[in-house]
């Protein structure tokens, strides 16, 4: 008798087990077909649509990079820096600071750079190939 209970517990086990891990693939699935992933469904990438190509790279967005050096999107590089520097500095783990946050500043800065070099490629414009000349030249 106890082994058969046993054996039904077992199974109901099994069963729940089996759709949870069927449920989670589905759900990874559809977070790699739109793009992002378990970080981007979770700062809504999958409602969003696709996210953008340095938040992917970086793992963080461009306002979570302005919120952790305290800056806006439009700052000036001086400001930046500043912050960036302080920041830096107070987390130093050789002054009882955390590694973890200042390897945030870090990343947020780099992030923060990568849009700024982003948006100067955008904004320069291709240059011309010369003109090339229809005379042979060293013909003999």
């Amino acid at each position: 008798m106890s082994g058969r209970l046993i054996a039904q517990i077992i199974v109901s086990v099994g069963t729940v087990v089996g759709r949870a891990f069927i449920a989670a693939y589905k759900q990874a699935a559809a977070n790699a077909a739109n793009g992002g992933g378990p970080v981007a469904a979770a700062r809504g990438g999958a409602k969003e649509g696709a996210v953008d190509a340095l938040t992917r790279k970086t793992g963080l967005s461009i306002e979570e990079a302005c919120q952790i050096l305290n800056v806006t999107k439009d700052a000036d590089i001086a400001q930046l820096t500043k912050n960036y520097d302080h920041l830096f500095k107070v987390n130093d783990s050789a002054a009882g600071g955390s590694f973890y946050l200042q390897s945030k500043v870090v990343r947020a800065k780099e992030r923060l750079d990568m849009e700024r070099a982003e948006e100067l490629k955008k904004t320069e414009k291709p240059q011309e190939p010369p003109a090339s000349s229809d005379t042979p030249t060293g013909t003999a």
